[in-house]
């Protein structure tokens, strides 16, 4: 059955095959030819080089360059790219709709006077380009095209044929597509290079003539070469590049009354070059328009209507200009530059360095081993390491990765409030506080390769050094070690970069593996009162030991013996372990002390004794706890430990609540 099926289909392809070969083919063959017949141009449509359009007003002239089709006549100037595509997508499709002779129209007793054609409204020349399509000189004579009245109906035009010896009649649309004006045909927009493709920004500003700012594209940075070199913004040098691709020529002057002096373009107060792939394009602005005996032209939109031309074209003519791209153009060594001193974006960090004074050195540091590697520890986590107050030597703690996440964040974020000095002398630097830093912050960065268009490496350190408050109060002077450049930074920095192990210590101080078990709670007084105290057996599980508790101590046991097994703290306190604690600036023994016995199964099975010191309770919310483990800390219980410690030790002379009053006796009543 499939045999026939695929037959059928090979017969009825073949059969369709034949029709079209046989009977379409001959059809579609005479229409293609017929089609071309009707065309007026012909192939040499597709070739054009010049275009001259002669009509009421001064004649248009156009022409193909390297770089796109041009105005040549009344002004230099790059034609629109819609305008052209319409009057050669209308020439190229150009067809006569009827012809005939002028030997038909003398023997009708006709003239071309009767058609419009021998003063023709529009005289259109063409001139054909190379053989390869390419601009250079002509192969062929230019194609001169008559138009003439529009027919009757109006909606078909009369033309005389390139020869001179035929009338045509073709659409009316060749007309409307000729009798563009000017500002019509005129490309709006001033600068061709998109800002894709724009590689640097040059800025000349006539006040400071001498003063050349240049800044060039590398991969995915902008950089300042000149007058000094350093980072550039990425958003505001492209935000600037995109609103100057965005100026437009509003009105042209006329070539008789143009004055470079008058118009402040003999001196311009800006020239902006931006360069491209292998073409580069400069605009100069002059003075703000004025209205004669007024002042400076009224602007719309906080805009500025100021005289421009383009270099390389005689064409002045006016453009209105935001008064903020103006603003960031003329102060670019400031506007344009990166603000934010640290150059973190897509680096790796492998260690933070922090230093006040004279103290030692804080390090947070991450680890970059597997799992297996280090005892299950995360890729990525960090760590605390501080010296030891005796004996030389360091100390490592486990680090808090959101708490050292915020200080990156802070880092890669802090940014210069001013440029204050580009080359501070030894005095600027001593007086300023450099030579004792309150803060110093080294961040050491994984070694990099540079970047597709980068010129070099991003260096392996960075040491920020924060000096003293400067006259503006809340800012302090800021530098790196290795630029001469100091600029003025939120003193917040100083707080956000405390040199304090207990503020980067790991908030979940013990995690009990899945293999091990608490089998032993006890919660006493220091004065040797027990206030709860159970023990499992071999046998028994918590939940046969609670079970004759009243509801609320057998919910906060519960509850305290599973926030035991994930021991978190609320915040570090202390980092080291006092047999007193300070409650309100006064030193105080501890009230209570929570003892722990804890087993471990799975080879090597043991027990394990743990104390925790708990002080009394201060405020709604706080609770302090101190314990020798964990290498000795002092820390705030978190809320819900706190609640359970509060059921267990006030809960049974709590009064419970308030007695509601008795119902007010009504009036009247006896």
């Amino acid at each position: 059955m499939r045999t026939k099926v695929t037959l059928v289909l090979i017969f009825l392809n073949a059969a369709l095959f034949l029709f079209i070969f046989y009977f379409l083919r001959p059809s579609i063959s005479e229409a293609t030819r017929e089609h071309s017949r009707r065309l007026v141009l012909g192939p040499q449509a597709a070739n054009i080089q010049k275009i001259e359009i002669i009509g009421d007003a001064e004649p248009i002239r156009m022409e193909l360059r390297p770089d796109g089709w041009y105005l040549t006549a009344p002004m230099e100037w790059p034609v629109a790219e819609h305008a052209i595509r319409t009057i050669l997508n209308e020439l190229q499709l150009l067809e006569r709709e009827a012809s005939f002779s002028r030997e038909d129209l003398q023997k009708s007793g006709l003239t071309l006077a009767d058609y419009g054609l021998d003063k023709p409204s529009l005289i259109l020349t063409l001139t054909p380009g190379t053989a390869t399509g390419t601009p250079g000189p002509s192969v062929t004579p230019p194609i001169v095209l008559k138009v003439g009245a529009e027919t009757k109906g109006g909606n078909r035009l009369y033309i005389l044929s390139p020869d001179g010896d035929r009338v045509l009649v073709v659409r009316r649309t060749l007309l409307d597509s000729l009798r563009l004006s000017v500002d019509q045909l005129r490309r709006d927009k001033l600068f061709s290079i998109p800002h894709y493709e724009v590689r640097s920004l040059s800025l000349q500003v006539a006040a400071a003539s001498t003063l050349r700012v240049r800044l060039r594209h590398e991969g995915n940075r902008w950089l300042f070469e000149t007058p000094i070199r350093t980072r550039a913004s990425k958003d505001r040098t492209e935000l600037a590049i995109s609103q100057l691709n965005g100026l437009t020529a509003a009105t042209f002057l006329p070539q008789a009354t143009l004055d470079l002096a008058r118009t402040g373009l003999a001196n311009p107060m800006l020239r902006v070059t931006l360069e491209g792939i292998n073409r580069r394009e400069t605009l100069l602005l002059g003075a703000a328009v004025t209205v004669e005996g007024n002042g400076p032209s009224p602007s719309s939109g906080g805009d500025v209507l100021t005289y421009a031309k383009l270099e390389d074209r005689a064409a002045i003519f006016t453009t209105s200009v935001p008064r903020a791209l103006l603003a960031t153009l003329r102060d670019s060594q400031e506007e344009l530059r990166e603000r934010r001193i640290l150059d973190l974006d897509g680096r790796t960090i492998t260690s933070i360095g922090l230093r006040a004074g004279n103290r030692p050195e804080l390090t947070l540091q991450r680890l970059d081993t597997s799992p297996a590697e280090s005892g299950g520890e995360a890729p990525g986590a960090w760590q605390v390491v501080r010296p030891l107050t005796s004996g030389g030597g360091v100390q490592t703690l486990p680090a808090d990765t959101a708490t050292v996440d915020r200080l990156i964040q802070q880092l890669a974020f802090l940014d210069a409030k001013k440029f204050l000095s580009d080359a501070p002398s030894a005095a600027d630097l001593e007086n300023w506080g450099f030579s004792r830093p309150l803060r110093e912050i080294s961040v050491s960065l994984a070694k990099a390769t540079p970047s597709s268009g980068e010129s070099a490496a991003v260096p392996g350190l960075i040491v920020l050094q924060i000096g003293i408050e400067s006259g503006t109060q809340g800012l302090y002077y800021a530098r790196l070690d290795k630029q001469d450049y100091v600029y003025l930074v939120d003193g917040s920095i100083l707080n956000q970069t405390p040199v304090e192990a207990r503020i980067y210590r790991e908030k979940r101080l013990r995690e009990l593996p899945a293999g091990a078990s608490i089998t032993g709670l006890s919660l006493s007084r220091l004065d040797g009162s027990v206030i709860f105290a159970k023990k499992l057996s071999v046998t028994e599980t918590w939940t046969d030991v609670l079970a004759t508790l009243p509801n609320a101590e057998r919910t906060a046991a519960e509850s305290l013996i599973q926030h035991l097994r994930v021991l978190r703290a609320k915040s570090i306190v202390v980092d080291t372990f006092q047999p007193t604690v300070l409650l309100d600036g006064v030193e105080k023994p501890w009230s209570y002390r929570l003892d722990l016995t804890l087993a471990f199964s799975g080879a090597g099975a043991k027990t394990e004794e743990s104390t925790i010191f708990l002080s009394e309770r201060t405020g709604g919310g706080t609770q302090l706890a101190g314990t020798s483990d964990f290498g000795g800390v002092v820390f705030e219980v978190e809320q819900p430990l706190l609640d359970a410690l509060w059921a267990l030790t006030y809960g049974p002379r709590d009064p419970g609540p308030l007695p509601v009053p008795p119902a007010a006796t009504k009036a009247g009543a006896p």
